[in-house]
């Protein structure tokens, strides 16, 4: 018997050629590609991996038809290899033909073991190189099901006396819609799943939104087994009554994880009833995700004031809660404070949302509540200022999970950053601050960073840094240049704009 560890050895303990052996046989067959086709019904399992890799990268579309219907594992993973050879349209289409000629037959092939066709990219990458039985860790989806004895099948079927149930096949694929115009892959795949909606689920685990019209959008979802969608963003510039047309749709997305909406926004003169509504019609959808864990909401007009009637929804507590770019008002920020949804954050992020006016107790108090859980801590382009940034530092000092803390875009002077230095030494695992230019860094109230000044800031951070035994911790300065507006970087050492470069 062959060693156990020896790679070529397959679980099923059948001898593995040599990959490149494997390859030459599959182009070989192909050559004569009815004689291939013809073949299939005795191939050995361990040459369809090749043998598909080779008839797709060649655009064999009759091979590839045929080999769909003959697979001989529960998944095929065909994203994984139109990763690596840029699928032609028509060998794409012979694939998705090969599964609607299976799905029409009323008995279905003997060896026929296909469950799942598994479009997704990032999938199973090791399968078209390793296949199988090579590495162990390759999903059980992929090894062929032992064939049952002719006979044993036959007296099966004759003690049964009824033909094989016809079991829907999934087609498992993430969504990016970008424009109103599909590409040909995918309106291809959507129009067989029209035909043979019954039998065909499209199940999609990530779904993109991005300047679609909404009722492409509607039509699309009506072909989407939306329980499957775990991962949702939405980035389309719509009126507030825009995402009302599309909400029945989020409230029937049972198994959602993650969800960002981005960039909803209220019309000058929109009815404050109208408003109200569109809102209530929002926050009652979030009753329908009992397994919601990150919400992230991004120039959400509509938000200032309404926070509360946005989490109370939420039926289990978040790990993620990013506000980006919104306003909020005071009570937002108190009633966040206290809301039972956050208590258990490992992320915080309230980016863009400005707090220059506002008093910081509350989120003194929700920092102080999360500390236990707290990883991540995004307080980039807040307006925060010196009096109120040393008012968090004793909460922060308390974060003993924290790994990255981000706060750039704030007028924060030298002082109060050697401060936070000081509360942050018993940060054992934090690795990365990211921090704004100080105050004194600057030649004028214009904004005009000095890059001589901030050089010499940096590096007494950095001593301070050294000195304090916490050397491991990655403090980078960053802040926006006021001529061009791109980010000037300031690490070990500076990374600037063309507006500092010499002529």
């Amino acid at each position: 018997p062959w060693p156990e560890k020896d790679p070529r050895c397959f679980r099923m303990g059948v001898w593995a050629p040599p990959h490149r052996l494997l390859e030459l046989a599959g182009q070989s067959l192909l050559q004569n590609e009815a004689l291939a086709v013809a073949a299939l019904e005795e191939l050995p399992v361990e040459l369809f991996p090749p043998l598909f890799t080779a008839a797709f990268a060649g655009r064999h579309t009759h091979a590839v038809k045929a080999m769909v219907q003959a697979w001989p594992f529960a998944c095929l993973p065909l994203g994984a290899l139109m990763k690596d050879h840029e699928p032609h349209l028509e060998t794409f289409q012979a694939a998705l033909d090969g599964l609607d000629l299976l799905l029409a037959e009323e008995v279905r092939p003997r060896r026929w073991k296909l469950q799942v066709l598994d479009l997704r990219r990032n999938a199973h990458q090791d399968f078209w190189t390793l296949w199988c039985g090579i590495k162990a860790s390759v999903c059980s989806l992929l090894e062929p099901e032992p064939a049952q004895p002719m006979q044993k099948a036959r007296r099966v079927e004759a003690q049964v006396g009824l033909k094989p149930a016809r079991a829907p096949v999934e087609v498992l694929v993430d969504l990016c819609l970008k424009e109103d115009t599909l590409d040909e892959t995918l309106s291809y795949l959507l129009k067989k799943a029209k035909q043979r909606k019954s039998l065909l689920h499209l199940r999609c685990q990530k779904l993109r939104i991005f300047t679609v019209p909404v009722q492409s959008i509607r039509r699309i979802l009506k072909l989407v087994q939306l329980d499957s969608i775990q991962d949702l963003e939405v980035n389309c510039t719509w009126k507030l009554a825009t995402l009302g047309r599309f909400l029945p749709h989020l409230g029937r997305m049972g198994n959602l994880r993650r969800l960002l909406l981005s960039r909803v926004r209220l019309l000058p003169h929109t009815a404050p009833a109208r408003e109200a509504h569109c809102v209530r019609q929002l926050t009652a959808q979030f009753l329908n995700l009992p397994h919601l864990q990150e919400l992230s909401l991004d120039s959400i007009s509509f938000l200032e004031g309404r926070l509360h009637q946005v989490l109370r929804c939420l039926k289990t507590p978040l790990e993620t809660l990013c506000i980006s770019n919104c306003l909020i008002s005071e009570s937002d920020l108190t009633y966040l404070s206290q809301c039972p949804s956050v208590s258990l954050l490992k992320d915080l992020g309230l980016s863009g949302v400005n707090l220059t006016s506002l008093s910081l107790e509350p989120l003194q108090v929700l920092i102080e509540r999360t500390s236990a859980t707290l990883q991540d801590l995004d307080l980039d382009e807040c307006g925060i200022m010196d009096s109120q940034f040393s008012a968090l530092l004793p909460s922060l000092s308390r974060c003993s999970q924290l790994t990255t803390f981000r706060f750039c875009g704030n007028p924060i002077s030298m002082s109060v950053l050697e401060s936070l230095l000081q509360h942050t030494v018993g940060l054992s695992k934090l690795s990365l601050v990211l921090y704004p230019a100080p105050l004194e860094s600057y030649e004028d109230v214009r904004g005009t960073l000095h890059p001589g000044l901030l050089a010499q800031l940096h590096a007494r951070l950095r001593q301070l840094v050294r000195t304090s035994g916490r050397a491991s911790t990655v403090w980078f300065s960053s802040n926006t240049c006021p001529h061009c507006g791109d980010e000037i970087f300031y690490g070990i050492w500076p990374i600037l704009c063309p507006c500092y470069m010499p002529a």
